[in-house]
């Protein structure tokens, strides 16, 4: 184990699935550098679900996205100033692995770890390491990310500490919900793309199943529509109030059990050790951390993890009656 580390920088800019899962490394780290400044690099979008965080000394935040869409010669010399001005870190640790990802972390500094070529899809952006991780790419994305941070500290990140994990927000407050004898499930009806979508009719027939009181989490006025027409159709299925992210985490960390696609506020249940079924159609469960109560629940559908069909919709053949029976087992 590395003893001389003071200073830390974390580079996971997107998406918001992705840094939930990468956040656990941040207790393992504090446990063995408890002198250490954890400081993380992320888009604009991402940085208030990190903010605050006990065990982060300082966010830093681009904005990626609307440098591409502007093309502004003025942002991009704010970026490049903002990151050459972070100062010198004893670890700077590229847990993206994309070409972005790996000149946002040379900007920062020299002391770069990461993936090697063979590791990631874009292979260019291992040029940009000092030091890198072999770690096959169908690894299960949570063990890559623990994985390569410890490579580049210096110890190992287990199975069984992964298991023995604390909750990965820690959280001060709830958002209140309506007393009720049944049980609260949260249901995510959200994805970033329609194939990962499990169909608003069978979620209504899920409620209809379950029995208890199912809050349905939306992110976005579309989604909102599909959550108001999933409560009309339902006597089970209440809209989960507008969340910042923040609060959605607060959310997640009070219910039940959740249920939901291959998206973000799916993975919050296992970062706040609630119980959780997520249910995949053009991905696979390596996206999530498999415990004895988070579970994966996948489609019949093949799926090529360097080349994803996003015209993959084999989602909508998961049975309603097997996410039931699964939740079930979990709610006892």
């Amino acid at each position: 184990m590395k003893k001389d580390i003071q200073r830390i920088a974390i580079v996971r800019l997107s998406a918001l699935g992705d840094i939930v899962n990468t956040a656990v490394v941040l207790q393992f780290i504090h446990a063995r550098f408890p002198h250490a400044r954890i400081e993380w690099i992320t888009e604009e979008i991402f940085a208030p679900l990190l903010e605050g965080h006990p065990l982060i000394f300082a966010v830093h935040t681009v904005n990626l996205k609307r440098l591409k869409k502007e093309k502004s010669i003025s942002l991009l010399k704010n970026t490049l100033t903002k990151l050459r001005s972070l100062g010198e870190f004893d670890s700077i640790i590229d847990v993206q692995g994309l070409l972005k990802s790996a000149i946002v972390a040379r900007l920062i500094g020299k002391n770069i770890h990461g993936f090697d070529k063979k590791s990631i899809r874009e292979s260019l952006a291992s040029l940009f390491y000092t030091t890198s991780s072999h770690i096959p790419y169908d690894e299960n994305i949570v063990k890559r990310n623990v994985h390569v941070v410890g490579d580049a500290l210096g110890f190992t990140i287990t199975d069984e500490m992964l298991l023995d994990k604390k909750i990965i927000f820690p959280q001060t407050g709830n958002i209140q919900k309506a007393k009720t004898d049944k049980k609260n499930i949260a249901i995510v009806i959200g994805a970033s793309w329609e194939s990962k979508k499990y169909p608003k009719e069978s979620v209504r027939q899920l409620c209809d199943t379950l029995k208890q009181n199912c809050l349905i989490i939306w992110g976005n006025e579309a989604e909102k529509k599909e959550g108001m027409w999933i409560c009309e159709h339902s006597g089970y299925a209440s809209l989960a109030p507008k969340l910042s992210l923040k609060e959605l985490v607060a959310y997640i960390s009070d219910v039940d059990l959740l249920i939901g696609n291959d998206t973000g506020p799916t993975h919050m249940a296992w970062a706040q050790n609630i119980p959780s079924i997520t249910l995949f159609g053009p991905t696979t469960s390596r996206m999530i951390y498999e415990t004895p109560k988070n579970i994966a629940l996948k489609s019949p559908s093949k799926v090529d993890i360097r080349k994803i069909n996003r015209n993959d919709f084999s989602i909508k053949e998961i049975p309603v009656q097997d996410i039931a029976k699964k939740a079930v087992e979990l709610l006892r």
